[in-house]
């Protein structure tokens, strides 16, 4: 359809006054003459200019379109051609048809033509895959590439990026990052110093913290005897990860030398741009690094990620059992405050979770209020199905016991709910009740992980600890002494503190041994905890089957597996991780086999040279630097053990 201006549609308004001019010519012509040619002349002057005006416009503006054309045309070409914008098109079997010069620059070719789309780029394939309009970069050799897919007409555009990248980099890499440096024991060991060795041991902690400041550009000040503040940007802090935070081996192995021992705890916060924020983020990244143990470093961004370096020593015992009566008064004040107390420990309960969640039930019967352990009766196996048989024949401690259906419907506003040997929502037998419960107390003995239970009134989480029947048998001591523990009581305590240790030989302090004492003075029963602790043939012989399966790396890491398809206990699983790691060569032993919930658990164990915790960690799970466990859903023991090796093998690439 040709255009309104090729038309000329301005002739029909010129024709129709010409001819209403003739008629008014000839109309004037017959009425006078001179008045009619006076008429006449003007106006075949004044509609031959129009008519040539009209004409002259038309072929000047046709001159000026054709122009256009032309220009515009080149110009299109010169686009395609020639502008830093990679145009490809190709067919069904992503063969290039035509792209232009500068798609074929990209790649380093004269011509794309006829070439694979999947052979020029990996990239490519994801692309045509989701069928992405907007994708990642592209990297192709030292540029980045915006890539745009237009399926419908089977059309690539790639933007070249790569100064909006660099920009972007060095953007992040020069946004502020606030640290807190804590050195954990100093206020402790510096009590027993005299002037002079304190003064020494302050400047030799400032001399290693300044040089390492000043070797990374980072701005150091130290704020109180034990603390320091670190401002730095996201690209140091990219060179410290990669270093693995040396300062920590500094301050802990040259302060030994000086027979000190101090460690360093660091949190760092990230990711905002606001130094509020900034500061929050790293004061919580610090509790998080005590909360394990310290000597470590923990790095938190604002979408809640964290990182954790180092942890490589064991947490150092208290020396002050300050912590533990002033935890025991706050618990008995919520305690009185509630009118029930209901403990749950984790699923698959062993003996300190059952143990630790008794001690907890007596502490409200202690203070006059009605305790209830819950627990899933489905769940139990080995020892602590045996300590449950000793409970059923004490009526009164085990009307005490209790499912999560029932814990649920007894639950109100004004109940406590205790949560015990665990930290973790997704651990705990029914996390319902977390979810329904206003008042939540978490007593625990393991390192922190990133999963925590929220809300939470009161947290006493020790990692120095042995187990939670120890920590709860330190709280006892400071509740109410109407009525004291019965003997049965005593002895799920004190069989907890002994399985944890594995009698007394493991993550053992003196505070242990104290515990232990208040429950053997109690009447705990170390024969009964003996006679609970017991296996039978079937289980030590399904034990040696699976050490049967060890495979010994040089490095000294035992691995043994289970069978797939046949249900193990968790008690099981970890007594043989116990027992590898008695042999000789071994440093750290790891046992994978299939649980009866249907998940693969995996049981780790160290001699401290490799952080399991870490490890497990990697893999969902958590617990000690020397003792750790996880439990995932992969169908087979050989995809847990291919996750395991490359969880083991990062840890050793980054050092920890």
């Amino acid at each position: 359809m040709k255009s309104f201006f090729r038309r000329r549609a301005i002739r029909y308004p010129l024709i129709i006054i010409s001819l209403l001019g003739l008629i008014a010519a000839v109309l004037i012509f017959l009425l006078n003459f001179w008045a009619g040619l006076v008429f006449t002349i003007p106006f075949i002057l004044a509609v031959g200019f129009a008519w040539k005006l009209e004409e002259q416009t038309y072929v000047e503006t046709e001159k000026h379109i054709e122009s256009l054309s032309y220009r515009m045309k080149k110009v299109g070409e010169e686009a395609l051609l020639e502008l830093p914008i990679a145009i490809i098109l190709f067919n069904e079997k992503h063969l290039v048809e035509w792209a232009n010069p500068f798609a074929a620059s990209i790649f380093g070719k004269e011509t794309l033509i006829g070439d694979e789309l999947f052979h020029l780029s990996e990239t490519f394939h994801s692309i045509l895959k989701n069928e992405e309009q907007d994708t990642p970069p592209m990297k192709v050799g030292k540029s980045t590439y915006k890539v745009v897919y237009r399926p419908e007409e089977k059309l690539l555009y790639l933007f070249d990026i790569t100064d909006k990248v660099s920009i972007e980099s060095l953007y992040y890499k020069d946004r502020t990052v606030l640290g807190i440096m804590l050195i954990d024991n100093y206020d402790e060991l510096s009590q027993t110093m005299d002037d002079s060795t304190r003064s020494h041991l302050n400047s030799l902690v400032t001399s290693l913290v300044n040089d390492w400041a000043t070797e990374n550009g980072i701005f150091v000040k130290r704020i109180a005897s034990d603390r320091f503040m670190a401002v730095f940007n996201e690209g140091i802090l990219s060179k410290l990860e990669t270093a693995k935070f040396t300062i920590l081996d500094d301050i802990r192995e040259k302060t030994a030398k000086q027979n000190a021992g101090l460690t360093l705890s660091i949190g760092v916060g990230t990711g905002s741009a606001s130094l509020t924020e900034l500061g929050e983020l790293a004061q919580s990244s610090l509790d998080l690094v005590l909360g394990r143990g310290g000597d470590q470093v923990a790095i938190k961004r604002t979408d809640g990620k964290l990182k954790f370096y180092g942890g490589k020593t064991n947490p150092v015992e208290k020396r002050t059992r300050v912590r533990a009566r002033v935890i025991s008064h706050a618990l008995r004040d919520l305690i009185q405050g509630s009118d029930k107390v209901l403990v749950m420990g984790h699923k698959m309960p062993d003996m300190d979770a059952i143990g630790a969640s008794i001690g907890v039930q007596k502490m409200a019967r202690m203070n006059n209020v009605k305790g209830y352990v819950v627990l899933d009766f489905e769940e139990l196996d080995g020892s602590v199905t045996r300590l449950m048989d000793e409970i059923k024949g004490n009526d009164e401690l085990f009307e005490q016991f209790i499912d999560p259906e029932t814990a649920l419907s007894m639950l109100t506003e004004k109940s406590l709910l205790v949560v015990v040997d665990t930290h973790k929502p997704s651990m705990v037998i029914d996390d319902r009740l977390i979810g329904k419960a206003e008042k939540v107390v978490v007593i625990d003995h393991h390192r922190r992980g990133e999963e925590f239970i929220n809300n939470t009134m009161l947290v006493y989480m020790e990692p120095y600890a042995s187990s939670t029947a120890e920590l709860v048998t330190e709280l006892l001591e400071y509740q109410p002494k109407h009525e004291k523990l019965t003997k049965l009581e005593a002895t799920a305590l004190l069989a907890g503190i002994v399985v944890d240790t594995k009698s007394f030989t493991l993550r053992t302090g003196s505070r242990t041994f104290e515990a232990a004492s208040y429950l053997r003075t109690n009447g705990a029963d170390t024969v009964l905890v003996q006679r609970l602790l017991k296996e039978d043939i079937n289980t030590y012989i399904e034990r040696s089957k699976i050490i049967e399966t060890v495979e010994l790396s040089p490095s000294g890491i035992a691995i043994a597996k289970g069978q797939d398809g046949v249900a193990y206990s968790s008690v099981l699983i970890a007594q043989t991780a116990d027992i590898l790691l008695t042999m000789k060569g071994v440093v750290a032993s790891f046992v994978i086999a299939p649980r009866a919930d249907g998940k693969i658990g995996i049981s780790a164990r160290s001699l401290g040279e490799l952080n399991v915790q870490l490890v497990m960690e990697e893999l969902g799970g958590g617990g000690h630097l020397t003792n750790a466990a996880c439990q995932f859903d992969v169908e087979t023991v050989k995809e847990a053990e291919d996750l395991l090796k490359a969880a083991i093998e990062d840890k050793l690439e980054r050092g920890k």
